[in-house]
């Protein structure tokens, strides 16, 4: 955020009445980048997010080579089929996961010799589950320590059969699939133990078949097959992330009234998607059609969720759980301590600040709402969710401050100022 204010209060708002349009979901942009990079010839991503993330990863295709183009509503990107024309490069991905773990895996395929680098923090969440399966696949992936940063090539990736662990990231195993196609010998995959955050890995997936190659899926265990394929230049839409559209949702809950989400309808891949459910489990009303999605709030309960399939709104659900009558017990998500925060932590700190109730536990959170809250400065320990879901909770209590606002760049750039249209922030 440009010239970003030092603090930002949020003002409460009576019962938002908000219809509206947010930005391009982060993960199908990632995707499509990496995939439209390895593709033959010139894709067209209507709804492209441009933030901090997708800015990384198109700087570094960039370097390697490709075409890429970002526009405030879209982008462009001409593959080279596999190939990438610049083999030497040294690359900062800022504290952008997708970003590292995605061209870890997509920069074997080049023959060339790579670094990926990243913040402090970049480099204190691990990325040696991946960098041993890549280097199971024949390709010269040299991490440190089984973190960033990472030194790729010139060996290039196999292919052949490999294992995972599901429990860290599912970012690993995404990169890993998105790669295959243009390994010599194809992957089999198996994604062991505990699997976290699987419907992203359906995703991925999609997007592969989206751009022309198969995957074949097996459960128990969970095993994806690719071929050796090529993916093809296309029009893919990027429609609206689910994660941005959950902020606007909470606030229709926690101050009774009502919000619509344009673009995001019934058909969504997105797994955060899920957040709704969670909101109407809770008491609030939920409405899906072909194009829109649609809550209104109503008297707020305690729930117990499972959150593993959706971890990024975990920060949203705690922020609404405050204002429910009763416990709010959140589970399965112990990756949460790996994300750009400790977000286990990081929640149950700001959220205790404003007079909640939270107790942390290894896989999440409880918290037992309906308790008096008061006006706070809410640090953001440069997490973007953080600070969205610290605009949630200032719309229910008076005098929330959050520090260093401009972090929301990360993936929602503008987000105050969308905030505002739902009361007055300043």
């Amino acid at each position: 955020m440009a010239d970003s204010p030092e603090y930002i209060a949020v003002a409460p708002a009576g019962p938002i009445a908000w219809r509206g349009a947010v930005p391009g979901s982060k993960s199908l942009s990632a995707r499509a980048l990496i995939v439209a990079s390895l593709a033959e010839g010139r894709s067209t991503l209507p709804g492209l997010l441009r933030c901090e993330d997708t800015e990384h990863l198109a700087r570094a295709l960039a370097g390697c080579g490709i075409d890429v183009a970002l526009a405030e509503q879209g982008g462009e990107v001409r593959g080279r089929g596999g190939e990438f024309p610049v083999r030497r490069g040294d690359f900062f991905v800022g504290n952008a996961g997708t970003a590292m773990r995605f061209l870890a895996a997509a920069l074997t395929v080049a023959g060339g010799r790579y670094t990926l680098d990243g913040t402090a923090r970049m480099r204190a969440r691990p990325i040696g589950d991946l960098t041993a399966a890549l280097a199971a696949l024949g390709a010269d992936v040299r991490d440190t320590g089984g973190f960033p940063p990472v030194a790729i090539g010139p060996a290039r990736l196999r292919g052949g059969t490999a294992s995972i662990p599901g429990g860290r990231s599912s970012q690993f195993a995404s990169g890993l699939l998105m790669a295959a196609p243009y390994s010599t010998g194809g992957l089999d995959l198996e994604v062991s133990g505990e699997i976290v955050s699987r419907p992203y890995l359906d995703l991925t997936a999609a997007v592969m078949e989206d751009f022309g190659c198969t995957v074949e899926v097996r459960e128990r265990p969970l095993r994806f097959r690719v071929a050796p394929g090529r993916y093809a230049g296309r029009e893919f839409p990027i429609e609206p992330d689910a994660s941005s559209a959950s902020y606007f949702f909470a606030a229709a809950a926690v101050t009774g009234g009502e919000a619509t989400v344009e673009g995001l309808g019934r058909g969504t891949r997105q797994g955060d998607a899920a957040f709704v459910d969670v909101l109407a489990a809770m008491g609030c009303g939920a409405e899906r059609t072909a194009r829109a999605t649609t809550v209104r709030g109503g008297p707020l309960r305690g729930v117990s969720v499972d959150a593993s399939a959706f971890p990024d709104v975990v920060p949203t659900i705690a922020a609404v759980a405050i204002f429910a009558s009763g416990r709010t017990e959140i589970r399965g998500v112990p990756h949460l301590r790996l994300k750009e925060s400790d977000r286990i932590a990081s929640v149950a700190a700001e959220l205790r600040k404003l007079g909640a109730h939270i107790e942390e536990r290894p896989d999440g959170l409880v918290i037992e709402g309906g308790r008096p809250l008061r006006g706070a400065r809410i640090d953001t320990w440069n997490d973007h969710r953080i600070a969205m879901a610290a605009a949630v909770a200032g719309l229910g209590v008076p005098g929330v401050v959050i520090a260093a606002p401009g972090v929301v760049d990360k993936s929602f750039p503008g987000f105050f100022a969308r905030w505002a249209e739902l009361g007055r922030t300043g």
